[in-house]
C-alpha cells in the first residue's frame, strides 16, 4: 500500500511503525474470509482491509477520529485471525492498537460510553474491586429487565449481568505472593501470573497449574507486587493506564529474574500471554523499560507451551472422555500455539476433537462481549453450535474470557486445559466434571 506520511509525522515512532505496517498490505482481501465481523455483517469497513483503509486515512491525514472510524474499529475483536490468514505478514495487531490509542486521544465519546469504559478500566484489572462488582451484580440480577430497557446503555448493562457468575468462587488460599516448592529434584523455576479477572472468576485454573508444575519438578513463585498485565485496558486504547499496570508487573518479575532467576514466566490466560509476549514492542521507546520489557517478553510462555518443553508425565487416570478443544484466538492467532495443547491432551489419554470453524472467535475478546453484546452473542451462538456438533463430554480452552463466554451458551462443562492435564497426572478431578460419567476406571483402582 502506498503511503504519503510527512517526515514530521514519521518522526513519531508510533506513526513510523504504523506506516511500515500499512506499506506491507497489498489489498489482497484474504483477510475478509476469516474476519468474524465481516462474516456477520458483510460490510467491507468491518473487515481488516476496510479498517486498514480507515486507519490509513485518519493517521496519514493527521485527523481526529471520526464517528465512522470509531464505529468500525470498535467492532473489531482483535481476534487476529486476519494475521494468520495474511500472506503479506501485515501486523494488524500493532496497527489497530495504535488506532485505538489515537481514538482515545482525539475522539470524545458519548458520556454514557465514556462512563462505562471508565468503570471497566477501573474495575476489571483490580481483583478486589472486581469481586465487589460481581457481588453487586448478584444483587442487581433480579432487575436485569429494567436495566436492559435503559436508553443507550441497557444492552451493555444486561450483558454485564448475564456474564456475571451465579455464585462467586471462594478466594483461593494460593492467590497471594509466595513460593511453591517442587516435588522431588528441581527441574526449573518459574513465575506464574496471578492475573486479575481470572483469579476472581476461576481460581481453580491457577491452582491446577501450580499442582501440575510442582508435580513435574518445577518451583513456582507468584511475585510480590505483580498485578494486571495491562491487556484489558491496552485493547481499550487506554495507553497510559495499561502501561502503568504493565510496568508494575514487569518490575515484580525482573526482581525475581535478577534474584534467584526464572526459567520462564508462565501464563494460564492466553489473552494475557499475547500481550506479555508483546511487551518488547510496547516499551521499545521507553528508555527505563525497553530492556526490562524485552527480557520479560523473551521468557513468557503459555502453560501448555512450557509443559510441552518439560514433557508431560505418564497419566495415572485412564479416561476416554471426548474433549472439544477450543483454541482461543489469542492462543492460535496471537501466539501461534496450535498443536501443543491438543498434543498434551492426547498424551494425557483424552480423545480430542477439533471444533469446526475453530479459527472464528467466540465473541469474548476482553471487554468486547460487554461493549458489543449483540455481535458477541451471534458469535457465541455460532461457536456453541459448532462445539455441540462434535458431541464432546467436556470443552477445554486456555483463556478465561473464552471459558466465561462459551460457558454462558452451553450446558457442556468447560474447563482449562491445565485442569485436565493436572487430573490425568495425579491431581483432583475438575469440579466442573461433576455429573460427567467416567467411561473407564482409574488405573489405581485396578
Amino acid at each position: 500500500m502506498q503511503t504519503s506520511f510527512t517526515p514530521a509525522q514519521l518522526a513519531d515512532p508510533a506513526m513510523a511503525a504504523s506506516e511500515k505496517i500499512l506499506r506491507t498490505c497489498v489489498h489482497c482481501g484474504f483477510c475478509t474470509a476469516t474476519c468474524p465481523t465481516y462474516l456477520l455483517l458483510g460490510d467491507e469497513l468491518d473487515s481488516p482491509r476496510g479498517r486498514i483503509y480507515l486507519i490509513k486515512d485518519m493517521l496519514e491525514g493527521g485527523k481526529p477520529a471520526s464517528p465512522e472510524v470509531v464505529k468500525h474499529v470498535d467492532r473489531c475483536l482483535s481476534c487476529l485471525s486476519c494475521m494468520t490468514t495474511c500472506p503479506s505478514g501485515v501486523h494488524y495487531m500493532h496497527l489497530v492498537d495504535h488506532a485505538r490509542a489515537h481514538i482515545e486521544k482525539t475522539y470524545s465519546r458519548p458520556v454514557e460510553d465514556r462512563f462505562l469504559r471508565a468503570v471497566l478500566a477501573q474495575v476489571l484489572p483490580y481483583p478486589n474491586r472486581f469481586r465487589l462488582a460481581l457481588l453487586g451484580a448478584t444483587l442487581g440480577r433480579p432487575f436485569r429487565g429494567i436495566a436492559a430497557r435503559m436508553p443507550k446503555v441497557g444492552n451493555r448493562l444486561a450483558a454485564m449481568l448475564d456474564l456475571a457468575p451465579a455464585a462467586l468462587p471462594n478466594r483461593s488460599a494460593q492467590d497471594k505472593p509466595g513460593r511453591f516448592p517442587p516435588a522431588g529434584p528441581r527441574r526449573g523455576r518459574v513465575a506464574l501470573l496471578r492475573g486479575c479477572a481470572q483469579s476472581v472468576l476461576r481460581p481453580d485454573f491457577n491452582e491446577a497449574a501450580i499442582r501440575l508444575l510442582t508435580r513435574h519438578g518445577v518451583e513456582v513463585v507468584q511475585a510480590r507486587g505483580e498485578g494486571c498485565c495491562g491487556a484489558l485496558t491496552h485493547h481499550m486504547g487506554h495507553e497510559d493506564s495499561s502501561h502503568a499496570l504493565a510496568r508494575r508487573t514487569i518490575d515484580a518479575w525482573i526482581a525475581e529474574m535478577d534474584g534467584e532467576g526464572l526459567d520462564a514466566i508462565v501464563v494460564t490466560a492466553s489473552g494475557c500471554g499475547t500481550t506479555i509476549k508483546d511487551y518488547g514492542f510496547m516499551f521499545r521507546d521507553d528508555p527505563a523499560y525497553a530492556d526490562k520489557a524485552a527480557r520479560v517478553a523473551a521468557i513468557a510462555r503459555d502453560v501448555t507451551e512450557y509443559v510441552t518443553s518439560l514433557g508431560l508425565s505418564e497419566p495415572v487416570v485412564e479416561t476416554d472422555l471426548v474433549v472439544a478443544y477450543h483454541s482461543a484466538c489469542s492462543m492460535q492467532h496471537g501466539q501461534g500455539l496450535r498443536t501443543e495443547p491438543k498434543a498434551l491432551l492426547s498424551r494425557a489419554g483424552f480423545t480430542v476433537k477439533d471444533v469446526p470453524e475453530g479459527h472464528i472467535c467466540c465473541g469474548s475478546a476482553g471487554t468486547y462481549n460487554i461493549l458489543q453484546p449483540e455481535l458477541a452473542a451471534h458469535l457465541r451462538a455460532r461457536k456453541v453450535a459448532n462445539i455441540e456438533r462434535v458431541r464432546p463430554d467436556v470443552i477445554a480452552t486456555g483463556n478465561i474470557g473464552c471459558a466465561t463466554q462459551i460457558g454462558k451458551g452451553t450446558a457442556i462443562p468447560i474447563v482449562h486445559t491445565v485442569e485436565l492435564l493436572d487430573w490425568a497426572t495425579g491431581g483432583p478431578r475438575p469440579a466442573a466434571l461433576d455429573g460427567v460419567a467416567d467411561r473407564r476406571p482409574a488405573l489405581a483402582a485396578e
